[in-house]
């Protein structure tokens, strides 16, 4: 770059001595900001502080350089910086005139005056740029040169640049133009004024014709171009720079200061797409009170956006003029239901569940707090995929306290979640309830990481394959609630893991959907945080989702990773792996790596009359029954506390039958709880490996034929026979344990857990 030419030495160190080096490289800040798509289209621009659409040089279109030295310097290439015979012919005609008609300048003398903000035109002024040209052709190459001019001359207006000249005249990159675009390009720095429009259109066309004739003299175009060029018509008003993704370019002016040029992942037509899509809705939504929306859609493959829409409607209606500059991709807003996928994808992999395992579905109280269920129903017991899918607050807040908060923190942090600053205990169960706050941006990544852990493209991450994948197909297979099911045929023509949620107060709705190519993620709601009676994913996100998918190109759906499941017995009624007394089962999958889950506990043999109308022991033969035995037989029994709720939906639901009549019941109070005593402070002890321990609850109850059930919080613990011990692991606060005999009698106890 630093080529020093031996011949024009001299002059260049008589230019050092008596003039100041001209200003070579224009500052970033006087650049105007330029966002290009993956493909290299211009996506997004923003003028330069001076208000000068001026771009950062790039590489000079060999078409353009033709026609742009064949104009203004024809012997270019060799001379030094002054070419003598024009200066010769030029003073000649200056002197003639008595003022200067004619320059003589060459593109080396004319790019020093341009660097010199065009100073006023003077004899003295003109042998200043031809020390500074000489000065600039002793630093720079020829083609070095060509590109500073290029980059640096004016085409009209507050247009600087061949780049800011092809976008404004021609709506195109420099590099696509035609030789008659080309040639009206190079005409222009002569004479910038001629692109106005109208009445200097005729003095334009002749200067071009004339360069285009020139092109066509020194065999640069054949006589079928030179005639297809003369035919173009000029252009005839600027075009709007475009300004596709104004968010983003303002997230790349933060991200990269010092910078003016952003190549980035994005995709202009599915930006474009998008952008329609997501402002047709917001037109809508805003009928109900709903102004803001955003959305971003991830490449899996980069984990960068091929499309990011930030906010809406400030171009269509104006209504958002004070909240439109807001990035609502990167907004902290509460997240809702939609961190769910991942609590299921932990107690996946850690065995805490498996996908089938029935999860409580009841009304629950931890401590002061009582979550309601999104669904105005409970089930007593649900499936985990159906939890999952239909969204449901009780299993998912249930699952939360079994699995920790602390460790589920973790957990999300790393799939790149930041937001969640906050201790466990300023979050709470809550968290999986929308108790804490999320970006668009990251939780659409984190989708995106979850199916590339289930594409085995991703192995850093605290999650499994197999886990990945269960999730995922649940996602996409799962029962939704009322309302939702039709949107498995509006999306029929492409499988899509996808998840709703709306935090509480109606203020934000979101969606996500993955395939294995994209992730899309929908936020939908007011910037400011006003909510809406109306806004619910599934009117606003969810189908905006859909449309957005629709209008992406074909996606698949990922391969199932054989070799990380397993393929494991369950009980056909509870879901759990299957034991010794499930009447009925059937296959399922779990993760391989993860350890075996309990047996299904509600499951049992039980004694009963030969007619089966009572249960019995051989003491209960008695009348009719006389000399018989009782039959055994396999049941599915849930407490008392699920059944009541179970029972209500399924109808198939065999309860346990009643001991008979005349069954001799204990003459006193048979069930009661020994420990804990009422309003107990309990003291729960740390294991020597920092473990916490556990205390054991007692029962007495005098007919050791009876069975006891445990109850603690409304979730189930398990059952006991004969000897009534539980060795529990309570959480620090308040509790109450229930227990519940196969007669029917039922004790409650509450008392506070301290660790």
């Amino acid at each position: 770059m630093y080529k020093i030419k031996a011949i024009v030495l001299p002059f260049v160190l008589f230019a050092l001595c008596i003039v100041l080096p001209s200003k070579i490289i224009t500052e970033s800040g006087d650049y105007a900001f330029a966002l290009y798509d993956k493909n290299g289209v211009l996506t997004g621009a923003s003028v330069a502080k001076d208000g000068q659409w001026r771009f950062e040089k790039g590489d000079i279109p060999e078409k353009f350089k033709k026609s742009i030295i064949l104009f203004e310097d024809r012997r270019f290439y060799s001379h030094h910086g002054i070419d003598a015979l024009s200066v010769l012919r030029a003073a000649y005609s200056d002197i003639k005139a008595r003022k200067i008609v004619s320059g003589g300048s060459t593109i080396t003398m004319q790019l020093a005056r341009i660097l010199n903000k065009s100073p006023r035109r003077t004899f003295i002024q003109k042998g200043v740029e031809a020390l500074e040209a000489l000065y600039l052709e002793a630093l720079f190459t020829k083609d070095e040169i060509i590109s500073m001019y290029a980059a640096n001359a004016p085409f009209g207006g507050n247009v600087v640049g061949i780049e800011a000249a092809s976008w404004r005249y021609f709506n195109r990159p420099p590099d696509s133009l035609s030789w008659a675009e080309y040639a009206t390009l190079a005409v222009l720095p002569n004479q910038p004024s001629l692109v106005r429009p109208g009445e200097n259109a005729h003095i334009l066309q002749s200067k071009r014709d004339r360069l285009l004739y020139r092109l066509y003299k020194t065999k640069s175009l054949t006589v079928d171009e030179y005639n297809l060029a003369i035919s173009e018509a000029l252009p005839e008003k600027p075009y709007p720079l475009p300004l596709h993704a104004p968010h983003y370019l303002e997230a790349m002016k933060k991200q990269n200061p010092g910078k003016s040029k952003f190549y980035t992942s994005l995709d202009l037509q599915i930006q474009l797409n998008v952008s329609r899509i997501i402002e047709k809705w917001s037109d809508e939504f805003a009928e109900r009170g709903i102004n803001n929306a955003a959305v971003i859609v991830i490449d899996n493959d980069t984990l960068e956006p091929l499309a990011y829409c930030a906010n809406t409607a400030y171009s269509s209606t104006g209504r958002n003029k004070n909240t439109y500059a807001v990035d609502m991709i990167k907004a902290r807003r509460s997240s809702g239901s939609i961190l769910k996928p991942f609590l299921f994808s932990a107690m996946l992999e850690n065995g805490n569940i498996i996908n089938t395992q029935a999860l409580i579905d009841i009304p629950t109280r931890v401590g002061s707090y009582k979550p309601e269920n999104n669904i105005v129903q409970y089930r007593g017991i649900v499936s985990a995929n159906e939890a999952l899918t239909r969204s449901l607050n009780i299993p998912a807040i249930r699952a939360l306290r079994t699995y920790g908060i602390a460790r589920f923190l973790n957990f999300i942090k790393a799939f790149g979640i930041t937001t969640l600053d906050r201790s466990a205990g300023e979050y709470g169960l809550p968290l999986i309830l929308g108790g804490g706050e999320v970006t668009l941006e990251e939780i659409t990544k984190a989708y995106a990481l979850l199916i590339r852990c289930a594409k085995g493209d991703e192995t850093s991450l605290p999650i499994s394959r197999g886990a990945a994948y269960l999730t995922l197909n649940a996602l996409v297979e799962g029962i939704r609630p009322e309302g939702e099911t039709l949107w498995k045929f509006y999306a029929k023509s492409r499988k899509i893991a996808w998840k709703t949620g709306t935090s509480n107060g109606y203020r934000d709705a979101w969606a996500v959907g993955t395939t294995s190519e994209y992730t899309v993620g929908v936020w939908i709601g007011n910037a400011e945080g006003a909510g809406a009676g109306e806004l619910a994913s599934i009117t606003t996100s969810a189908p905006v989702l859909f449309d957005i998918y629709s209008s992406l190109p074909p996606t698949h759906w990922i391969e199932k990773p054989y070799l990380d499941l397993e393929n494991i017995t369950v009980c056909a009624y509870s879901g759990y792996l299957a034991g010794p007394f499930c009447a009925k089962t059937k296959k399922s999958e779990k993760c391989a790596t993860a350890p075996l889950s309990p047996l299904c506990p509600y499951c049992d043999e039980i004694t009963l009359t030969p007619d089966k109308k009572y249960r019995a022991t051989i003491d209960d033969m008695k009348g009719e029954y006389e000399g018989l035995f009782p039959i055994r037989e396999k049941f599915f029994i849930l407490p008392p506390s699920v059944e009541y709720w179970y029972a209500r939906t399924a109808t198939l639901y065999k309860k346990l039958p009643p001991p008979p009549p005349w069954h001799e019941k204990p003459q006193n109070a048979h069930l009661s709880i020994m420990f804990p005593v009422p309003n107990a402070q309990i003291i729960i002890p740390t294991e020597i490996n920092g473990k916490m321990g556990s205390t054991v609850f007692q029962v007495a109850q005098r007919d050791k034929s009876a069975v006891v059930f445990w109850d603690l919080d409304g979730e189930y613990l398990g059952l006991t026979r004969g000897n009534h011990e539980m060795a529990v692991s309570p959480s620090e606060g308040v509790h109450t344990l229930t227990v519940t005999d196969s007669f029917g009698t039922r004790r409650q106890v509450t008392f506070t857990a301290h660790h």
